[in-house]
C-alpha cells in the first residue's frame, strides 16, 4: 500500500499523532486527507485537506461522513486515556465507548468504500494493548479490546482485499502523556514510522524505540502464531 495518490480519513486529527499523520500523509503525496475532529475544524492551508465533524461516538456524524466520494485508507486514531484505578465503572464505559465502539462504528460505516478500493484500515493502539499499564487500567482494557477487534477484522476482511494494520506505540509526546516524566517519541517520528510500516506491509507496527525493542519477539511469539492459525478458520467467501 503506497500512500501517494491515496484518499485517507484520519480520526482525532486535531492534535498529537493525528495531526502528525495529516502532515505526513500530505508529505507522502496523498491525494485527499479527510481530517476528522469533534469540532470539524483543523488549521491546515493545504487544499488537499478536508475537515470533517466526526465524533466517533456520534452515529449521526459518522453516517454524514460516509458521504465522502472515495476512501483508500481509514486511520482509527481518536482515543481517550484516563488515569483511574477501576473503582469507577463510568471510566471504563467511557474508555470502551471511545477506544472500542468508536472505531468499530467508524469501520463498519466505511467498510463498503474500503472494500471497493481494496484499501486498508490502520488502528492506532498502544503497547498497553499487550500488557496493562496499572495507572490507566480502563485505557489498557479498552485498547486490548480494540486490538482483538483489529485482529478479528484482519482475518474476516482478508478475503475481501482489505488490509488491517495495528500500531502499537510506546509513550509519545502528546497531551495524553504530558504529566509523565519518561522518555517519549515525537508524534512526527511516530507518524513517519506508521506510514513506513504500512508501505512495507507490516501487520503490526512498532513505531518508536521502546515498542521496536519487542517487535521481533512479538512477531515470532506464540500469540502471533495463534492469530495466524485461528485466521485459517474463516470460511472462504463464495
Amino acid at each position: 500500500m503506497n500512500i501517494q495518490n491515496k484518499t485517507i480519513l484520519i480520526t482525532g486529527a486535531n492534535r498529537g499523532i493525528g495531526r502528525a499523520l495529516v502532515t505526513e500523509a500530505l508529505r507522502r503525496g496523498a491525494k485527499r486527507v479527510y481530517a476528522g475532529t469533534r469540532s470539524g475544524e483543523l488549521q491546515n492551508a493545504d487544499s488537499r485537506v478536508t475537515p470533517l465533524t466526526l465524533d466517533v461516538t456520534n452515529t449521526a456524524q459518522i453516517q454524514a461522513a460516509v458521504k465522502v466520494e472515495s476512501l483508500d485508507i481509514l486511520i482509527n486514531n481518536a482515543g481517550l486515556a484516563l488515569y483511574d484505578d477501576l473503582s469507577d465503572r463510568a471510566a471504563l464505559e467511557q474508555s470502551l465507548a471511545i477506544n472500542l465502539y468508536g472505531p468499530y462504528g467508524v469501520t463498519q460505516a466505511f467498510l463498503p468504500l474500503l472494500t471497493g478500493s481494496r484499501g486498508a484500515i490502520i488502528s492506532v493502539l498502544s503497547l498497553s494493548s499487550i500488557a496493562a499499564v496499572p495507572f490507566s487500567p480502563a485505557y489498557s482494557i479498552s485498547k486490548a479490546a480494540a486490538f482483538s477487534l483489529s485482529q478479528s477484522l484482519r482475518a474476516l476482511l482478508a478475503g475481501r482485499g482489505v488490509k488491517v494494520h495495528v500500531v502499537l506505540p510506546g509513550p509519545v509526546d502528546t497531551d495524553m502523556t504530558r504529566d509523565l516524566d519518561i522518555s517519549k517519541a515525537s508524534p512526527e517520528s511516530v507518524a513517519r514510522a506508521i506510514f513506513e510500516g504500512v508501505e512495507k506491509g507490516e501487520e503490526d507496527i512498532f513505531p518508536d524505540p521502546m515498542s521496536a525493542s519487542i517487535a521481533d519477539s512479538w512477531r515470532s511469539g506464540a500469540a502471533k502464531l495463534l492469530e495466524r492459525q485461528f485466521a485459517a478458520f474463516v470460511p472462504e467467501r463464495r
